[in-house]
């Protein structure tokens, strides 16, 4: 038998006084009822309650037992009654980790206005390029670009990095607009990555379905989009990057587009969670805010 349930059946037989009475309250038979409570008193090796034809009352072990298991009922109520509460109202901390850039200059403004609306909640925000495990590295919440495998995950698909060419206007006066993606070898091309001794970088164009693959070079490479956007925006390339992310830049005009005529790759966006658990109210909240700001739709 489960200890806590026969518990809570032996603190009904001493409030009502009688195995009939707690067997109607409880829904139980006056039979079960009695095999709860002889359940403890062998667990316990003690008699808990004193039994006659006529009446019934506490032995000295049973009302210091009876007076223990009311507060212990009394804590798992409120146990459950804070989970529940948890489960309906966003608090406590969240771990969520995301990509570098994205985090940096997408998702921490996004995390502020969060944090303003549910101020019982933390957020443990850890920025990183590798896919990370949430089970066994205790993430709750994980985003990623582009084509991941996410086994045991459920994604929550957002708006997909829409890519764009840019440069700064000062850049286009003094070395041209490129009109046609091979123009962009005869270009300054801020290029990311980890190292100039890896691969040539490549970049790719569609136009009418038509592929063009071009090599692109420049005296500028940086694994941090930052420092490129940066570099972009004082004349010194082209750079290639989520228009997500120099939205901003292309709106006050230090940023222009060029070479809009042509498609680049579109990269997936999403944001997981583990399967199998039911969301709590800060993960459902968090992710129902990342919808809200960065939605297919939005």
């Amino acid at each position: 038998m489960d200890r806590l349930t026969s518990m809570a059946v032996f603190v009904k037989v001493v409030d009502l006084g009688s195995f009939v009475a707690a067997a109607n309250e409880t829904g139980l038979s006056p039979q079960m009822v009695s095999k709860h409570v002889v359940f403890l008193e062998d667990r316990l090796g003690a008699t808990l309650l004193n039994r006659t034809t006529r009446k019934q009352s506490l032995s000295d072990i049973g009302r210091a037992y009876y007076e223990r298991c009311k507060i212990i009922l009394g804590e798992a109520e409120a146990a459950e009654s804070l989970a529940s509460d948890m489960r309906r109202h966003p608090r406590g901390l969240l771990r969520v980790n995301a990509p570098k850039t994205f985090g940096s200059l997408v998702l921490a403004p996004m995390v502020t206005r969060y944090l303003a609306r549910f101020p019982d909640v933390e957020i443990d925000l850890v920025l990183e390029d590798r896919f990370v495990d949430p089970v066994d590295e205790g993430y709750e919440v994980v985003i990623r670009i582009g084509n991941v495998p996410a086994p045991g995950l459920v994604a929550v698909p957002l708006a997909p990095y829409r890519i764009v060419v840019c440069a700064a206007p000062d850049y286009l006066a003094r070395f041209g607009e490129p009109k046609k993606p091979t123009d962009l070898m005869h270009h300054q091309c801020l290029v990311f990555g980890q190292s100039a001794l890896s691969r040539p970088s490549c970049w790719h164009f569609y136009e009418d379905g038509k592929e063009t693959e071009v090599n692109i070079s420049g005296r500028i490479r940086s694994n941090d989009w930052l420092t490129l956007m940066r570099a972009a925006v004082e004349g010194y390339g082209i750079a290639l990057g989520a228009e997500l992310i120099m939205r901003d830049e292309l709106a006050a005009g230090r940023l222009v587009q060029v070479l809009d005529g042509y498609d680049v790759p579109i990269r997936p966006v999403n944001a997981f969670y583990i399967a199998g658990r039911r969301p709590t109210a800060k993960v459902r909240s968090f992710l129902d805010a990342m919808v809200e700001a960065f939605g297919p739709e939005g």
